[in-house]
């Protein structure tokens, strides 16, 4: 597979979210900053990573990827 498909993006924070992928990958791994209390060392941030799998029971546009909520 080749060239830049639209897929979707469903359940989670990014409910919704519509994307273009590239060799229907597997996972896609979404992340949103989190606050920090402090201010950290020059370079660091903390951030949330949330997955979303794919559907492969979707075959064409939008591909669809579903939010794992046993993500780390």
């Amino acid at each position: 597979m080749t060239g830049w498909e639209t897929a979707v993006l469903t359940g989670g924070p990014a409910n919704g979210l519509r994307i273009k992928v590239s060799d229907r990958p597997r996972v896609i791994q979404v992340t949103r900053p989190c606050p920090v209390e402090a201010a950290p060392p020059d370079g660091v941030r903390a951030e949330a990573v949330y997955l979303y799998r794919r559907d492969y029971t979707v075959t064409t546009e939008p591909l669809r990827y579903g939010f794992d909520i046993a993500s780390p």
